[in-house]
């Protein structure tokens, strides 16, 4: 490769392993003390701040190039049956577009009973290598956790492309006492030439820097029912929210809104992206999925809600539909 003076561009190619970005963004929106998603346009930013930093340029002279997005996805049908969910997964394409990502969708497989995501890190490990081939991308930057993404980043080195992982290393416990956590493979970040420590520089003290990376507050327009798909991402424990996994009605699952069939009462506590409805002598779990027309980080203790009841194995009144009565001053408007 040619000797590159500070005055040549630094070409980036971005490649997000979509549904580990959308667990990360459910994780700063519902647990983390941030209460926030993830900017599109404040991560790309950082990016190109960031290269310019590592490789010795500016950001002006560091662009982002080509940026792709990979994600399995529920197909129309099945979406369909879960409320507004093709609204909102159109909204996010939208702001992918808006910042210039091309996306890239499978469908997710059922297996007995579970949704997997199959093929998507091969069919992006293809895409970024030709791409980076081809194009010939200084950086390559990888949003991603997995360890199956070693022979990707190998096979970029053979070619000069330096690579550059954003990686996010978290856990927490929820009401129960259950413990996840979320890491990104050892593997991995010894493979490439920039590993980045997202979660370090999040937590650390340069609190301009860390806000250009989230959404703010204000400017969040009722965006709150993505949904994680229940493969696994990454290595040693990268796992999603397990709390999801009853709070998330399947499409056979799909109720009519009825209201002689709907119960009525109040949230008696709210934590991590779920919460529990008053309804002795047990109460009521709900997930942050199953709520309607509201965005679940303006819930407060006390709502009013309207919602239906069903009963989990074990036992456990799950809570559907979730539907606030007396909090409409805080509804945010639609948008994106």
């Amino acid at each position: 490769m040619p000797y590159k003076t500070p005055k040549d561009l630094t070409r980036i190619g971005v490649f997000y392993d979509g549904n580990y970005f959308l667990h990360v963004s459910n994780y700063y929106n519902y647990t983390h003390e941030r209460r926030s998603r993830i900017s599109i346009n404040g991560l790309h930013d950082f990016i190109r701040q960031k290269v310019a930093d590592l490789e010795g340029s500016t950001p002006r002279l560091c662009q982002i190039v080509d940026a792709h997005y990979f994600r399995g996805r529920l197909t129309a049908g099945e979406a369909s049956q879960r409320g507004d969910l093709l609204y909102y997964e159109r909204v996010f394409d939208d702001i992918l577009m808006s910042e210039g990502v091309t996306t890239h969708y499978l469908p997710v497989r059922s297996v007995l009973g579970k949704k997997y995501e199959k093929g998507i890190d091969v069919w992006l490990a293809l895409e970024a290598f030709e791409m980076a081939f081809y194009k010939r991308f200084d950086i390559l930057v990888l949003i991603a956790a997995d360890g199956d993404y070693v022979p990707l980043v190998r096979k970029l080195n053979t070619l000069g492309t330096r690579v550059l992982v954003l990686g996010w290393d978290f856990e927490y416990t929820d009401e129960e006492g259950n413990r996840f956590f979320t890491r990104t493979s050892q593997d991995l970040l010894s493979e490439v030439t920039y590993p980045i420590a997202m979660h370090d520089i999040i937590n650390g003290r340069n609190e301009a820097l860390t806000n250009q990376l989230f959404v703010p507050r204000n400017k969040i327009k009722f965006f709150p029912k993505q949904e994680e798909n229940s493969a696994v991402d990454g290595e040693q424990g990268n796992e999603h929210d397990g709390s999801s996994d009853e709070g998330i009605r399947e499409p056979s699952e799909a109720l009519e809104f009825d209201p002689e069939q709907r119960q009525e009462s109040t949230i008696l506590s709210l934590k991590d992206g779920f919460g529990f409805i008053k309804y002795p002598p047990n109460n009521v779990f709900f997930h942050y999925t199953s709520l309607r027309e509201f965005d679940f980080n303006d819930l407060t203790v006390g709502d009013r809600v309207q919602f239906t009841l069903e009963e989990k194995e074990g036992g456990r009144a799950v809570g559907y539909d979730v539907f606030v009565l007396e909090a409409f001053k805080h509804l945010h408007p639609l948008g994106s």
